[in-house]
């Protein structure tokens, strides 16, 4: 294991805390060695609200994947989210400082920052500066211009911001655990490293990530990101609305809303000609077993799926619908939509986006690595293998991390500190 490059992602969300430790062998292939999630507290529709509750359920999530991989962690790229990311695109241009006309490496530098060079107010900060294309003296659609010769080049950017104090409690809980902040990602972008294909993203791309509290969209035309989104909505919501429904808890609604997201079990029974046929599919969903304080030992799946679910799913699919066009990219999307986030797996969510969008709709499974694949085959996981994914070639995506010296420092007294006390009797 030592000689291969460890990197860490944790998911920091509105409903649970995800974290996975990946070896990455042969430069590129990510090969996970330790995976947990737990419930997540302190936060709310992706910000940090309680800062010493939040440090608590981060550090039972790194603490559990340290023991199954058996690694120390000591860095880690983290998710950000909330209603305070934003984006835009934005253009450079400069003029090739080479006596040739050759492009190199620092021109591809300069131009991507004279794009970065744009009007903000003092409480936010850029997350990502993401290249779409270069033109190089009238010619467009260029994906890499190094080694090209010309005179003048342009750059089209895609640009995520965000809010500073947001960036700065998430890193300082992070830091308090013990551990440095890497990189921070925005979630929605994180996604997609793990479920979109490359053909899918040159094609033109829709990615709907429905968290806990909140709700990603990232369009993607021409193999990069166009428009970046969050809607204050998530898949709590629809466990809200069946918490009122039925006079629950909270707890004992999300175990009804899970269970009703399992496919039922159809029993099959021989005819009086001795061939098997189906037996109607059962519309009562035994719930004893699910351990609910309430005394409710049987509910009707079609009345709390076409009664209550499937009302809000659809309400949360037409403020996509609004986004979407919001964004312009209507008719730029071929591939369709591919809804990822624990909140994917709701009953009905993929019929009704394909009947409220009109266009294909698949569901996102994380992909791309190996080792305890079994472990992430949901797609509740897919922010946070985006993020080890991500962590494999950050270095050729334009991060600022904030604060990220103090920070750094910081977690590096703290492991320090936690490392005596640990051999203090």
């Amino acid at each position: 294991m030592s000689k291969d490059k460890v990197i860490v992602g944790i998911d920091v969300g509105s409903s649970k805390i995800t974290t996975i430790i990946a070896t990455i062998q042969n430069e590129s292939q990510v090969n996970i060695i330790g995976v947990s999630s737990v419930p997540s507290r302190g936060l709310r529709k992706g910000q940090v609200v309680d800062i010493d509750e939040a440090v608590t359920s981060i550090t039972q999530s790194l603490e559990s994947s340290e023991r199954m991989a058996g690694y120390s962690v000591g860095a880690s790229f983290v998710s950000v989210d909330g209603i305070h990311i934003d984006s835009q695109n934005s253009k450079g241009v400069v003029a090739v400082s080479e006596r040739n006309g050759e492009i190199s490496a620092e021109d591809v530098t300069r131009v991507v920052e004279a794009a970065r060079a744009i009007s903000l107010p003092s409480s936010r900060e850029i997350l990502h500066v993401i290249p779409r294309y270069f033109v190089v003296d009238s010619q467009s659609g260029i994906k890499d211009p190094i080694g090209m010769n010309g005179v003048r080049m342009e750059v089209e950017t895609h640009i995520v911001t965000g809010a500073a104090t947001a960036f700065r409690n998430i890193a300082k809980c992070i830091s308090q655990v013990g551990v440095d902040v890497e990189g921070m990602v925005f979630s929605g972008l994180a996604s997609s490293y793990s479920v979109l294909t490359d053909t899918e993203k040159e094609l033109g791309v829709i990615l709907v990530d429905f968290g806990g509290g909140t709700t990603d969209i990232c369009v993607f035309t021409d193999g990069a990101p166009a428009y970046c989104s969050v809607l204050p909505i998530g898949a709590r919501n629809v466990t809200n609305d069946l918490a009122i429904g039925l006079r629950i808890s909270l707890e004992s609604a999300e175990k009804i809303k899970l269970a009703l997201s399992q496919p039922p079990k159809i029993a099959v029974e021989s005819s009086a000609n001795g061939k098997a046929q189906d037996k109607k599919e059962p519309d009562n969903l035994d719930i004893s077993g699910l351990g609910i304080e309430e005394d409710l030992r049987q509910v009707s799946r079609k009345t709390l799926s076409d009664g209550i679910i499937k009302p809000r799913i659809r309400e949360i699919i037409n403020m996509v619908k609004l986004e979407l066009q919001k964004s312009g990219a209507t008719g730029l999307t071929p591939s369709g939509v591919v809804l990822t986030g624990g909140g994917a797996s709701t009953v009905g969510m993929i019929d009704i986006a394909k009947q409220e969008l009109g266009m294909p709709v698949r569901l996102g499974l994380p992909q791309g690595a190996t080792g305890l694949v079994d472990e992430i085959a949901s797609p509740a996981f897919a922010a946070a293998l985006g993020l080890v994914i991500y962590g494999t070639q950050f270095q050729q995506e334009e991060v600022r991390l904030p604060l990220v010296g103090r920070i750094e420092i910081k977690g590096v007294v703290n492991k320090g500190i936690n490392w005596i006390k640990s051999l203090l009797p």
